[in-house]
């Protein structure tokens, strides 16, 4: 099984482990430029219409039930979710758990957030 990786980061460690836990062997990340469109996508345009169909392109070479990480602008995830749908693919987010510090360095506090990813969940 495979998952694909629509989203802007790259995977932690203990994402790359739950995600064999679930049966993923391979990661598929975005060729170069689609990572751009994906990681960019202009706040501009007034529809998405054509802006998606790469990724939609992409995605027609995955397996029925393999794994879609979909995460990034709001609509673009929707629409991504939509089409994984329609085509028996296994759409998933990355959960996460927020831990704050904070630092006082003389006068001033500094908050530093740190995510740790908990586990996949099903759109």
């Amino acid at each position: 099984m495979k998952m694909y990786l629509l989203f802007s980061h790259r995977l932690t460690s203990e994402q790359m482990e739950d995600a064999k836990r679930m049966g993923v062997e391979e990661f598929v990340p975005l060729p170069e430029h689609l990572q751009k469109k994906w990681s960019n996508v202009p706040a501009e345009l007034e529809s998405l219409d054509g802006y998606a169909d790469e990724f939609f392109e992409f995605l027609s070479a995955a397996d029925e039930g393999d794994f879609v990480l979909v995460q990034g602008d709001f609509g673009m995830c929707c629409r991504v979710v939509s089409f994984c749908r329609q085509n028996s693919l296994t759409a998933v987010y990355s959960t996460t758990k927020r831990v704050a510090k904070e630092i006082r360095k003389g006068d001033k506090v500094v908050k530093i957030s740190e995510f740790r990813h908990i586990r996949y969940r099903r759109y």
